[in-house]
C-alpha cells in the first residue's frame, strides 16, 4: 500500500539499528504508531511478541490481519452455505451501488456540487458490494473475527491499488490513471505464520495506552508534520468501517472528532516527553526525518533526560508534496533516536 512515511524502503535500517543497539534477547517489541504494520510485520517474523496500536480504523484492520492471524482462514462456516472460495463469491459481487459510489465517483456525484472521481463506477461498486457482503456474512455469524479482519485487510490492498489517486486521498486526479481503470480484484494476502509469537493490536491514543502495557522495545513512528492520516487516508477509513459518515469539501473529507498534538508544533515536544517518561520499556526508539515539526536538539535532549541516547542515520526518499521538481530536494535524512531509558 502506498502510505506516507512508510518505512517499507528502510525496514533493514531499522532493523539493523535495533538489533545493534538494544541486542538481540529481548522479546516483546511495540509498534506504537503502527500505520501499515510495516515494522511490526518485521519484528513479528523475527519472533517477538508484537502489540501494534493506532488511531486510525483501516491500520486496526491491517495490524489485525498480519499481526495477529498465524494461519489462513479455513471459512468453515461458508463452506456449510456452498460457499467453498469467498474470493471467487466475492469478486463477482456487483449488485450494490452504496456509499462509495455515490459520493466519490464521478458518475455517483454527477450534477452535485462536488463532483468526484476517486474510484472508476465499476470499481466503486465492487467496493460497495463486497464491503456489504462481509458485515453480512459477519452479522450472521458466517465467517469469525479473524476472518472478518482478513477478509476486510485484503478490500483495503485491493481498493487502494486502483484508487485514483497521487498516493493519498487528500485530493483525486482530474483523469482516471490507467491502475484505476484496471478491474478490481479481491486477493488472498499472505500470513504471517509465527505461532510462537503472542500479537496484540490496538486501537487508542498512545500517550494513554503507554500508561497500560509494557515490554522490552518501544518504536515511536509519530507523525513528522501537520499532515493528518486521518485525512489523508479518509477513504480507506470509511471503507473499513463500512459506515455512512458525514463528509464535507471537494474531497470528501469524512469528519475527524481525533486531534493528534503531534501534528501540533506547539504542542509536540510536550506529547513527546510525556510519552518517554511514561514508557515501561528498556529500549525506546524513535524514527523522525530532518523535516520534521519537533527539533532535532528537541528530540536529544527530551531523550537524554532519561538514559543512554545513541542516534542512527540514512538517506531516505523524500515525498513530493508538489509538481515543481526543481524546488524540491529527492531526499531526506531519516534519523533513528534510540534511548537505554534508565529512569
Amino acid at each position: 500500500m502506498n502510505y506516507i512515511g512508510s518505512k517499507h524502503s528502510i525496514i533493514d535500517f531499522i532493523e539493523e539499528s535495533i538489533i545493534d543497539f538494544a541486542g538481540n534477547d529481548n522479546k516483546v517489541f511495540c509498534d506504537i504508531f503502527a500505520g501499515t504494520g510495516v515494522v511490526g510485520k518485521r519484528f513479528k517474523k523475527l519472533g517477538f511478541d508484537v502489540l501494534a496500536n493506532d488511531t486510525q480504523f483501516y491500520s486496526f484492520v491491517l495490524n489485525k490481519h498480519y499481526l495477529e492471524n498465524n494461519s489462513i482462514p479455513s471459512f468453515s462456516g461458508l463452506k456449510l452455505i456452498g460457499i467453498s472460495n469467498p474470493f471467487i463469491h466475492l469478486n463477482v459481487l456487483d449488485n450494490y451501488r452504496g456509499f462509495i459510489y455515490h459520493n466519490y465517483t464521478l458518475e455517483g456525484t454527477l450534477g452535485s456540487k462536488y463532483e468526484r472521481c476517486y474510484y472508476s463506477s465499476e470499481n466503486a461498486i465492487k467496493i460497495d458490494s463486497i464491503r456489504d457482503c462481509i458485515e453480512k456474512w459477519y452479522k450472521k455469524e458466517m465467517i469469525t473475527k479473524y476472518e472478518y479482519y482478513y477478509l476486510l485487510a485484503c478490500l483495503l490492498e485491493a481498493a487502494d491499488k486502483v484508487a485514483n489517486t497521487a498516493s493519498v486521498y487528500e485530493a483525486f486526479l482530474k483523469s482516471m490513471k490507467k491502475s484505476a481503470e484496471k478491474t478490481m480484484e479481491l486477493k488472498p494476502l499472505d500470513i504471517i505464520t509465527n505461532k510462537n509469537s503472542k500479537c496484540k493490536v490496538y486501537i487508542e491514543d498512545s500517550n494513554e495506552l503507554i500508561k497500560e502495557i509494557k515490554g522490552d522495545i518501544l518504536y515511536l513512528d509519530p507523525p513528522y508534520n501537520s499532515r493528518k492520516y486521518a485525512t489523508n487516508y479518509h477513504i480507506l477509513e470509511t471503507i473499513a468501517y463500512g459506515d455512512y459518515p458525514e463528509i464535507s469539501g471537494k474531497a470528501g473529507i469524512r469528519i475527524s472528532q481525533f486531534k493528534s498534538k503531534y501534528n501540533k508544533k506547539n504542542e509536540v515536544a510536550k506529547e513527546f516527553e510525556d510519552l518517554i517518561r511514561n514508557a515501561n520499556f528498556k529500549y525506546i526508539f524513535l524514527s523522525y526525518n530532518d523535516e520534521g515539526i519537533m527539533d532535532f536538539k528537541e528530540i536529544e535532549e527530551i531523550m537524554k533526560k532519561y538514559g543512554e541516547y545513541k542516534r542512527y542515520e540514512c538517506n531516505h526518499k523524500r515525498y513530493k508534496a508538489s509538481k515543481n521538481k526543481e524546488v524540491e530536494k529527492k531526499t531526506t535524512i531519516e534519523y533513528l533516536h534510540a534511548l537505554k531509558k534508565e529512569c
